[in-house]
């Protein structure tokens, strides 16, 4: 069985998420608590119809809502970086410490590609640095 998600004891994701015990991928993440994907208590989780364990809390596990499970969705948002320059800081500071810790990496490795094209001015390991201390 894959590793879990989540298996700090200091992480915000609820104890009985599902993230705790399934791999990144192995659930799906709503906005909400919903009648849609109601709580068993067999186990304590919430499931879709057809089974698959579902997160309604996307802030405390970092992964915007999605089908992850029951669709294949893509775990990794995709960067889109500001317009303006002076709001790309608090982009990058908001996604990055929101992000999931598995989809981290790969948010940095988007941000180091496209912020030369869009930002050519900008020094993008210190942009990061700024973003994710």
């Amino acid at each position: 069985m894959a590793e879990a998600f989540v298996t700090s004891d200091e992480h915000p994701a609820c104890g009985i998420c599902p993230s705790r015990r399934f791999p990144l991928g192995g659930f799906d993440v709503a906005e909400r608590p919903s009648r849609e994907f109601p709580f068993s208590p067999a186990d304590g989780h919430r499931y879709t119809a057809a089974g698959v364990p579902v997160c309604v809390h996307p802030e405390k596990v970092g992964m915007p809502p999605g089908s992850y499970a029951t669709d294949g969705a893509p775990l990794v948002p995709e960067l889109r970086l500001p317009n303006d320059i002076t709001d790309l800081d608090h982009y990058l500071r908001g996604l990055m410490h929101s992000a999931a810790p598995g989809v981290l990496e790969q948010l940095i490795d988007q941000a180091v590609q496209q912020i030369p094209q869009a930002f050519p001015e900008v020094d993008v390991v210190q942009v990061l640095r700024r973003a994710l201390g």
